[in-house]
Parts: C-alpha cells; sequence; structure tokens
C-alpha cells in the first residue's frame, strides 16, 4: 500500500517525526509506520524495543497525544505502527501547528492557521464577534434592498416593522448583543474599515495578463457588491449590457447571466475575508474571477461538477445569502454555471486551485486545449480557429485551408457537427456556411 492521507512510512525513527504526528491529529488521524520503506516494504528496526517504551512517552509529553504504539513483525522483521486518533483540540508540535493533507505534511501559518483554529474551536470566521462594531455601522439601505430580495424569494417571513435589531438577530448576525463579523461584510457602512481586503479589482485585459488595458474597483458591503458589480461590468466591460435581474438570454459571443451570477456569488460568499482581494478579468476571449479560500476539507474539484453536499466556509453569510434568494443549499452552484454555458453553446467552465485561491474561467469560445480534449484533429482546430475569427467556414474554403480533398473536408465537418462545435446555417454542398454553435 503506497502513501496516502492516512499513512507514512519512515524506515528508522527520528525525534522530528512527532510532526507527521501531529499533522494526523489535526486531520483525521492516521497510522505512522516506522521500520517500512516509501512502498510500505518492512525493513525492519533494530531498536524496536526502545522505541516501544520511549515513544508513548514523547506523544504524550511533547504533543499531549494519546495513540497506540505496537509492535508488529513481517517476514520476521519488527516495525513499529503508530496509530494517531483525530483530535478536537489544536495539536502543537514545538509551537508550531501541522496538518496532514493528502500524503504530505504542512506547517499551518496566517489565514490557513487562523481558520484551522476557528474550526477546532468550533467557529467559523464570520461566526465570530466584531468588538469594534456598533448598529451605527449597519447601511440601512443594505439591509431594505435585502429584505426587498428576500420577499421576492419568499425566504423569509413576511413583517415589513421589524426593528432592524430584531432582524439581524433573526439572522444570526448578533450574539449577547454584539454584531458578527458576518454583519459588517453583509449589511457594514464601511466594511472596509474593518477588513481592508473587501475592495473587488476588476480589470480589462487583451489576450495575456500583461495587457491592462484599464481597471476598475468596487468597495462597499456584499449586497452592495452583488448588485454594483453587474452595472459596473455593464457600464464598461460587457460589449452588450446584460440583464441580471431577468431570465437567462442565450446570445452568441455573449457570457449567459446564469453563469455569471453564480461565479460572482462563489467569489463573494465563500472568499477567506482574511485573504487578497477578488479579482475579476475581462479579456478578449475569456472572463475569470478569482478568490482566496481553497475548497474545504472532503471536497474536490471533480465534487464540484456533480451533485455534492454544501459546505460553506461562512456559513452565516451563505445562511443570509439563501434567505435573500441569492443562492441556494444544495451545492449547485457551479453544476448550474456548467449547464448555462452548455446551453449557450460555450465551452465548459475551467475551476482550479491557484495561489491559494480558487480561479473559475469563461470562455468565450474553445482553447485548443480543450479542442484537443474533445478528439478534434489538427485540421479541425485550425478550422475552428478559422471561424473564431473570421465567423464562418465553407466546405471549399475547409478544403482550401486545410488542403483536402471534398470528401476529407466533408468527413472533419460532419463530425465537428457531431461533436457540437459548428452548426450548418442552412445550405448544402460546397458552399454550406458553418459557424460556431
Amino acid at each position: 500500500m503506497t502513501e496516502h492521507q492516512n499513512i507514512e512510512y519512515k524506515t528508522t525513527w527520528h525525534d522530528d517525526y512527532l510532526k507527521w504526528v501531529c499533522g494526523f491529529a489535526n486531520a483525521t488521524g492516521g497510522t505512522l509506520y516506522i521500520g517500512k520503506d516509501d512502498n510500505g516494504v518492512s525493513v525492519g528496526v533494530t531498536d524496536y524495543k526502545k522505541l516501544m517504551e520511549d515513544l508513548p512517552n514523547k506523544l504524550r509529553d511533547i504533543l499531549g497525544v494519546m495513540a497506540e504504539v505496537n509492535l508488529r513483525k513481517d517476514k520476521g522483521k519488527y516495525f513499529v505502527e503508530i496509530v494517531v486518533p483525530s483530535y478536537s483540540v489544536p495539536i502543537s508540535f514545538r509551537g508550531k501547528y501541522y496538518y496532514r493533507s493528502g500524503s504530505t505534511k504542512q506547517e499551518l501559518t496566517g489565514n490557513a492557521l487562523n481558520e484551522f483554529l476557528l474550526k477546532k474551536s468550533g467557529k467559523t470566521w464570520d461566526d465570530v464577534l466584531e468588538s469594534r462594531a456598533s448598529m451605527e455601522d449597519i447601511d440601512e439601505k443594505s439591509v431594505a434592498k435585502f429584505l426587498k430580495d428576500s420577499e421576492k424569494a419568499g425566504r423569509l417571513p413576511e413583517d415589513e416593522n421589524v426593528p432592524m435589531y430584531e432582524l439581524l438577530e433573526k439572522l444570526r448576525l448578533i450574539e449577547s448583543g454584539q454584531l458578527k463579523r458576518a454583519a459588517i461584510v453583509l449589511f457594514g457602512k464601511d466594511p472596509g474599515k474593518f477588513y481592508p481586503n473587501m475592495t473587488i479589482k476588476i480589470g480589462r485585459f487583451g489576450k495575456t495578463d500583461d495587457d491592462l488595458r484599464f481597471e476598475e474597483s468596487e468597495e462597499g458591503n456584499l449586497i452592495h457588491c452583488l448588485h454594483e458589480i453587474p452595472n459596473q461590468l455593464n457600464r464598461k466591460f460587457f460589449t452588450k449590457p446584460i440583464d441580471f435581474e431577468g431570465l437567462q438570454r442565450i446570445e452568441k459571443g455573449e457570457y449567459p447571466v446564469a453563469a455569471l451570477r453564480e461565479m460572482l456569488l462563489n467569489a463573494l460568499v465563500h472568499r477567506n475575508y482574511l485573504g487578497s482581494n477578488v479579482q475579476m478579468r475581462m479579456f478578449d476571449n475569456k472572463f475569470s474571477i478569482w478568490n482566496e479560500g481553497l475548497l474545504p476539507e472532503g471536497l474536490s474539484l471533480d465534487a464540484l461538477k456533480r451533485l455534492h453536499p454544501s459546505r460553506p466556509r461562512n456559513p452565516i453569510i451563505a445562511d443570509v445569502c439563501f434567505k435573500g434568494g441569492y443562492i441556494d443549499a444544495w451545492g449547485r452552484g457551479i453544476l448550474k454555471m456548467i449547464d448555462a454555458c452548455k446551453q449557450a453553446g460555450l465551452p465548459e467552465p475551467e475551476i482550479k486551485e491557484q495561489d491559494g485561491g480558487l480561479l473559475v474561467t469563461l470562455f468565450k469560445y474553445y482553447t485548443e486545449d480543450q479542442l484537443v480534449k474533445m478528439g478534434l484533429n489538427g485540421r479541425q482546430i485550425k478550422a475552428v480557429f478559422h471561424v473564431i475569427e473570421n465567423g464562418k467556414i465553407t466546405n471549399s474554403q475547409y478544403q482550401k485551408l486545410c488542403r483536402v480533398s471534398k470528401a476529407t473536408a466533408s468527413r472533419d465537418i460532419s463530425d465537428l457537427e457531431t461533436k457540437k462545435v459548428l452548426v450548418n446555417k442552412g445550405t448544402k454542398g460546397s458552399s454550406a456556411v458553418y459557424e460556431l454553435q
């Protein structure tokens, strides 16, 4: 058995390996084997008697961990098995915290350490009380906008006369008379006064990251940004204005509304608010949003593309956004985004973890890598880029472009139609016109 999240092999013992024990205890637990190589083959340890006496004491005295220490034998060779349980309290080694992720040991620092310690204490970042804030810091206009949206969604009891303080209590944004961080993020007059990285940066680029043409920014609470960023995009970034409030409209060359809304909501609701600013980048052929904060433990990129449980980083913020009708509670955001792009005839969005955060990209056209993955040959890829550049292609143009016979061109084009890359616009024969579907 190879090493994985719950298995680690060491040929000999060194006290530095207490870091691995610490990592297991802070994660989901695991087993450390002493006397096995990286492939799990027993090589044996000669000082197993001393290890059996020393290890339990070291685990208890240095880490405060009670673990099973067992002596095992395989093909005449002794090895030691240390079975480490998962601990509900944070475990440190010489003042540092370690965490097991995959088959690696990671030292937790900065924002990752803050999140870890909060989680172990049964709290999330947005659930912490903000001692510097008072009701004077809450923007009544943002609360009124939220109430209007929630009434439309039908997710809050109809009570227009409820006092604002009582409303915030019902939304779990106040505890013991004190506002929580979530209240400032959602409804604060000046949330940047408390958390400096609340600004959303928006840049218009050419074809590459180093070709920045102009940039804008949007500051304010989440409710404000959710309504104002679409206006900002329409004013200065999108060629054709998009009705974010209306139903999804599918227009050639435009990004679907549903996908854009989900991207924006994911970035604002699930970001790490102690990390860097949210960054939105508009290119000639793609649109991306990056927000700090990796996926929750136990949730993979592949899982996002199928039905999966909702595991919000900021559950109180997410719950208020659910009540406002902005998101659902079923973890369907990415699925809705993928489906919207499919209906619009656009490539599937690209989702990846990058630079400590999540990067989501919508493509206006297919990229070469995407076309290769779809099984297109070199001629077909060349033809697709011809259509992207010129808007259409005919059978005779295909023949000339790729220097092939009419029969080969017809087969290639038919395959592109089957794969829903090109669509015939009604004519037949060599003069038939094909466009991107």
